[in-house]
Parts: C-alpha cells; sequence; structure tokens
C-alpha cells in the first residue's frame, strides 16, 4: 500500500552491533535518548529502541533500563516510539516483551519467523573487542536459531493484547509474509499492517533488488490495501534498499542498529546523519517525509497520551 507521505523509521542501536565496532554507537540511556532526538530532528517520525548496559554496552532487556530512555525521548519530542520485543536472539520471548507489555507504546516491533542469525562474519572485520561478551556474542551466532515459533508470536500479541499497541511486522524473508497472513486470518491481527521488509541479514533474504520485488509482489497478493510497506537494508545495503523502495512507493527504516556505516569505509557519527542521507534520496524523488502525526494516522495509532510512560 504506498501513501503520498514516506514514514522514516529510525532504529538507533540494537543488539546486531556491539560497542568496539564504533565509537559513535550509543549506550547509555542518556546517549540513547539524544541520538533518537536528533534522528527525529533530522526527518524520522519513528525511533525503535532498544536499551543497553551502561557499563558494557551489552544488550539489555530490563523495563528499567528502557524507562530512562523513553522518559527523556517523550519529554523532548512528539515521535512515535517502537520498542522492541526482539531483544536479542539469545533471550526468552517472556524477557523480550516485558517493555513492550509494561509501557504500552504506540508501536512494537514483532519478529514473523524462527530463523538463523549469523552475525559471525563480522568477525572478518572487527578484530579487537573491549569486552568479552563481545566475540562471544558474534562467535556464538554460528549456531543460533533467533525464536520466534508461533506460540512465541502468540504469547507478544497476547502481552500487549489490551495495550492498545499495534505492530511493525518485521519479516526476513518470504515465510514470514505467509506467517503474518496465518495471524491475519485467524484475526489476531487487524490492518493497517506495518510490514518491515528485512534485507541482507545472513539467515534472511538476501539484498538483491529482485528479492526487494519478490518480498513486495508476495505482500501485494497475501495483504492487498491492508499494508503499509516498509525496507531496512542491513550494513552496506541500507541505503540501495532505501532509494530502490522509496522509488517504489515504499517507506524506509535506517539508524545505527542496521548498519554503522555512511558511505564505503565511513563510519556514520549519528544516527541522524542517515536519516539526512535517506531524506535527501527521498525528496531527490520528489517525495516527501511523513511527521510523527501523519504517520500515526497513516499507520492509525492510538496517541502518544495513551502510553505508559
Amino acid at each position: 500500500m504506498a501513501q503520498e507521505k514516506v514514514i522514516v523509521t529510525c532504529a538507533i542501536t540494537g543488539a546486531i552491533h556491539t560497542p568496539s565496532m564504533s565509537p559513535y554507537l550509543p549506550v547509555t540511556p542518556e546517549e540513547i535518548a539524544q541520538a533518537a532526538i536528533e534522528a527525529v530532528d533530522a526527518g524520522a517520525a519513528i525511533v525503535h529502541l532498544h536499551a543497553r548496559n551502561p557499563e558494557n554496552g551489552r544488550p539489555d532487556q530490563r523495563p528499567e533500563a528502557f524507562l530512562p530512555i523513553l522518559q527523556l525521548v517523550k519529554k523532548r519530542s512528539d515521535c512515535i516510539v517502537n520498542l522492541t520485543t526482539g531483544g536479542a536472539p539469545y533471550m526468552r520471548v517472556e524477557e523480550r516483551v516485558r517493555p513492550a507489555a509494561l509501557f504500552k507504546p504506540e508501536l512494537a516491533s514483532l519478529n514473523m519467523g524462527s530463523m538463523n542469525f549469523g552475525l559471525f562474519p563480522m568477525l572478518n572485520r572487527f578484530k579487537d573487542f573491549r569486552f568479552d561478551w563481545e566475540r562471544e556474542h558474534l562467535e556464538n551466532s554460528r549456531d543460533l536459531i533467533f525464536r520466534n515459533t508461533y506460540q512465541d508470536i502468540e504469547y507478544v500479541l497476547g502481552a500487549c493484547s489490551e495495550n492498545g499497541t499495534r505492530f511493525e511486522f518485521e519479516c526476513y524473508d518470504v515465510s514470514h509474509l505467509y506467517h503474518l497472513a496465518h495471524f491475519v486470518e485467524r484475526g489476531l491481527v487487524k490492518p493497517p499492517l506495518f510490514v518491515q521488509n528485512v534485507f541482507g541479514l545472513l539467515g534472511g533474504i538476501g539484498p538483491h533488488a529482485e528479492d526487494v520485488l519478490h518480498m513486495k509482489r508476495t505482500a501485494d497478493r497475501l495483504f492487498g490495501s491492508d499494508y503499509i510497506w516498509s525496507v531496512l537494508g542491513a550494513g552496506r545495503n541500507q541505503m540501495p534498499i532505501a532509494a530502490l523502495a522509496a522509488a517504489m512507493g515504499g517507506n524506509v527504516r535506517v539508524g545505527l542498529e542496521d548498519s554503522l556505516w555512511d558511505g564505503p569505509g565511513q563510519l556514520a557519527k549519528t544516527n541522524a546523519t542517515q536519516v539526512e542521507r535517506v531524506r535527501q534520496i527521498i525528496e531527490g524523488l520528489g517525495r516527501e517525509l511523513a511527521t510523527a502525526q501523519e504517520a500515526r494516522e497513516i499507520l492509525q495509532l492510538k496517541g502518544k497520551d495513551r502510553v505508559a510512560f
């Protein structure tokens, strides 16, 4: 489903990258909140949030780790907050859903299928790590299945069923679109569906233009006009995938969770840098960025005044 305005999501910091990979990766609550505000000022309507342990940068899914970030962002911005229920691939679903269930955000991410989640190729680029967990985090992904079973998905939907929270359905492969269609058929999720297609992570679909087209054609066939299409490209695929989707009438996600880069061999110094770059692409195509309020209307969200933070 294409709309006139482009919704830009910025994923501020996540479970893929570690602090030793970039000095610009936000880690503390204050850094994450500030990065989110800067991304909004650059044009993002939605900020997708993970939390980290401020001492070592490890992903932290405790609600108390999220609260100061949420309070700062809400106080200083009108943006839509999208809380992760993905957390990190080694976490159980009960741990991953707790912040969204407690804080009742307007939007939360929901991974739509189990998959291999291979981060170990990053060991070819990054050799020196400050914290013991970082190398282990990458190496152990050789034998890691990111679990998102039907039961897990139902658990997340049930935990947030009374919240009025809608979901960014993260689909890493074609089968995930069919999983989403299954939950639509059962009446457990309702349109409009915010479908985030993820390209270029080892274990999911690749980043080729034909992969993007195949996911789009499949979603069109399954959901018709009942969905809002968005994409993210991992690593160096971020801007090419965003440009392709923007040209096709879609929405885009950027941010340091998905890619540390701002061009070949050049680390992005801020999340806002990536938002500014994708904004140039979008506006160069003659399209406009959606404001937070416009995005709320497109996605039919409940509003900032009905969250619990």
